[in-house]
C-alpha cells in the first residue's frame, strides 16, 4: 500500500474515490471544512443530499455518492464523524476504518480522505495511516488461496488553501506506515499455528529482522541457557520436544545516517514467547486451546516493535530479550511441587504449571541486569485474571516507577491504545510466600494479575524503573475476528517517539 499526501483543490482531485467526513449535527449532518470545499465545487449537490436526510452522519455510517457535477471523481464516499462535542481518538479511528472497509469493497485502486486540523492534523495523519494499514492488512492466513486487495494507493486530503506544516506532514505518514509495518509483524508471527512458528522459527524471524536492519542478534540455545543459569525457563520447556531459544536483539540507532544513539544505557523490552501453552501437567480446558497458539504474542510485539524502531531510524538504544519455548505434558515435564532455581538464584515452588509465563520472564528479567538498562518494560499475555477484570479494551499495567507509568499510559492514549494502571501493594506480595522455596509461582485466585506482577517484581532491581503490561485481554480477538491484533505495538512505539522527540 502506498500513502501520500494530497493539497489539491476539490475541482483537480483526480483518483477513483474521495471521501468526507461529516458531522451529526443536532438536526441535520454538518459538512466539514473540507466537505464544504467540495461541495461547492460540486456546486451544491453534496449538501442538497443530506438536507433530504438520508444520511445520518453517525460515527462509522457510509453512503457512496455517484457522478457528482464538478468533480472528476467517480464516487464520493460520505462517511459519519459523529457528534462534533462527543469527539475522540477512538471515533476518529472508527470513522476512518468504516471508510477504508467501505472504499475497498467498490474496486477502487486508488482514493483519498479528506482529514480536518491544525496543530492536530500530523496525529491525525500517523492515526489515521495507522488505522487503514491495519483494516487493508487482513488475517494472516495459511491458503493459497488469497485475496488481494485492489486498493493499492491512499491519499490523505487537505486542499491547498491553507499554511500547513508539510514536513511535520510527510513524518507523521513515516511514523504511521512504521508503526504499521510493526503491528502487521507482530499480527503476522501471532496468527501462524504453533506447528509453524515454534521457539526454533521465533528465533529465526529475530535473525531476518536484525539482518535487515543491522542489528545484532545472539541466539542461545539449550545449551547455552543452561549454562547461564536460566533453570526456570528450562523447567517450563522440559515436556516438549521443542527445544527452547533465548532471543537477544540489539539496535542502536543507524551510525550510518547519523542518527546513532548516544545513550549508553538501553531501554530493555522483553517478550513472553510460549509458541503453544497446553498448561503442562496443569492441563488446560479442551474450549479455546487452540487460542494458545497467541501465547506468544508478547514477544511478537516485541519484534514488531523493534522493526518499527528500525524502519524510523530512532535515536534509540533498544535491547530485546525474548526467551520462547513450548509448556506441554510429557514423562519429563515439570511436576506441581517441582522447586527450581532461577538465573537471580531465587527458588521458586512451581504450584501450577500453566503460571508458566511468569518463570520464563523471571529469567529473562534477571538476564536484562547485565544491560545496565535505564529501564525495563515487559509485555505477556500472563494472566487470564487481567482479562476478567479488565476486558479486552485496556492492557493491564503495572509499574515500580509512576513517571514510566504516566509516559506509557500519555502514549497509549494518544495513539488509542490503551492501558490501565492497577496497584503493585506490598500486601499482595504476602500471597507468594511458600514454605518449600523464596516464593511460589501462583497466589491464589482473588487478584491472580496482581500477584503475577508481585511475581516479577521480585527479578527487578528496585532502583531500575520498570513495568509490566499484561495483554492477555488485548493480543488477539476471538469469534468470528479471530486473530492476532498486533497490540501493544503502536502503544510502545509512541512511547519511543516520545523518548526521540519529547514533543511528539
Amino acid at each position: 500500500m502506498e500513502f501520500s499526501i494530497k493539497s489539491d483543490m476539490p475541482g483537480s482531485l483526480h483518483t477513483d474515490c474521495v471521501a468526507i467526513g461529516v458531522l451529526a449535527g443536532e438536526k441535520k449532518p454538518v459538512l466539514t471544512g473540507m466537505g464544504k470545499a467540495l461541495d461547492k465545487a460540486a456546486h451544491g449537490a453534496i449538501q442538497a443530499i443530506l438536507d433530504k436526510g438520508d444520511f445520518s452522519g453517525k460515527t462509522g455510517s457510509c453512503q457512496f455518492l455517484y457522478n457528482l457535477p464538478g468533480i472528476p471523481c467517480e464516487r464520493v464516499l460520505l462517511f459519519g464523524l459523529g457528534k462534533a462535542e462527543e469527539a475522540t481518538n477512538g471515533s476518529f479511528i472508527k470513522a476512518i476504518r468504516a471508510a477504508v472497509k467501505a472504499i475497498a469493497k467498490t474496486g477502487a485502486k486508488e482514493a483519498a480522505i479528506a482529514l480536518e486540523g491544525d496543530s492536530d492534523l500530523p496525529a491525525r495523519i500517523r492515526l489515521a495511516t495507522l488505522t487503514a494499514a491495519d483494516e487493508l492488512a487482513g488475517k494472516s492466513r495459511t491458503t493459497q488461496k488469497e485475496k488481494t486487495a485492489t486498493l493499492k494507493k491512499l491519499a490523505f486530503w487537505h486542499g491547498s488553501d491553507k499554511k500547513r506544516d508539510r514536513d511535520a506532514e510527510e513524518k507523521a505518514l513515516r511514523e504511521g506506515e512504521a508503526i504499521a509495518a510493526g503491528v502487521k509483524a507482530a499480527r503476522t508471527l501471532g496468527d501462524l499455528p504453533a506447528n509453524q512458528c515454534t521457539p526454533v522459527y521465533l528465533a529465526s524471524a529475530a535473525e531476518k529482522l536484525a539482518k535487515s536492519y543491522k542489528m545484532r542478534c545472539e541466539i542461545l540455545d539449550e545449551k547455552a541457557i543452561r549454562a547461564e543459569g536460566m533453570r526456570a525457563l528450562l523447567a517450563v520447556a522440559q515436556g516438549s520436544r521443542q527445544p527452547p531459544r533465548f532471543i537477544v536483539l540489539e539496535y542502536q540507532g543507524n551510525p550510518q545516517k547519523g542518527k546513532k544513539s548516544a545513550a549508553k544505557k538501553p531501554l530493555a523490552l522483553i517478550g513472553k514467547g510460549i509458541t503453544f501453552d497446553s498448561g503442562g501437567i496443569s492441563l488446560k480446558p479442551p474450549a479455546g486451546m487452540d487460542e494458545m497458539k497467541f501465547d506468544m504474542c508478547g514477544a511478537a510485539s516485541v519484534l514488531g516493535v523493534m522493526e518499527a524502531a528500525a524502519r524510523l531510524e530512532l535515536p534509540l538504544h533498544l535491547v530485546a530479550l525474548i526467551p520462547t519455548c513450548e509448556n506441554m505434558p510429557g514423562g519429563s515435564a515439570t511436576r506441581p511441587g517441582d522447586v527450581v532455581t532461577t538465573l537471580s538464584g531465587q527458588t521458586v515452588e512451581i504450584l501450577n504449571t500453566d503460571a508458566e509465563g511468569r518463570l520464563i520472564l523471571c529469567d529473562a528479567l534477571a538476564y536484562a541486569k547485565q544491560f545496565e538498562p535505564a529501564a525495563i518494560i515487559d509485555v505477556a499475555t500472563l494472566t487470564g485474571a487481567c482479562a476478567i477484570a479488565l476486558g479486552r479494551i485496556p492492557h493491564g499495567l503495572f509499574a515500580n516507577d509512576d513517571a514510566l507509568a504516566a509516559a506509557l499510559l500519555a502514549a497509549g492514549k494518544a495513539i488509542e491504545d490503551k492501558a490501565w494502571r492497577l496497584p503493585l501493594w506490598e500486601e499482595y506480595q504476602e500471597g507468594l510466600e511458600s514454605q518449600f522455596a523464596d516464593l511460589a509461582n501462583v497466589g491464589g485466585r482473588e487478584g491472580g494479575a496482581v500477584t503475577a506482577a508481585c511475581f516479577l517484581s521480585r527479578f527487578v532491581d528496585k532502583k531500575t524503573p520498570w513495568a509490566h503490561l499484561d495483554i492477555a485481554g488485548t493480543a488477539w480477538k476471538t469469534g468470528r475476528e479471530k486473530g492476532a491484533t498486533g497490540r501493544p505495538v503502536a502503544l510502545l512505539c509512541q512511547y519511543l517517539l516520545s523518548l526521540a522527540e519529547p514533543a511528539t
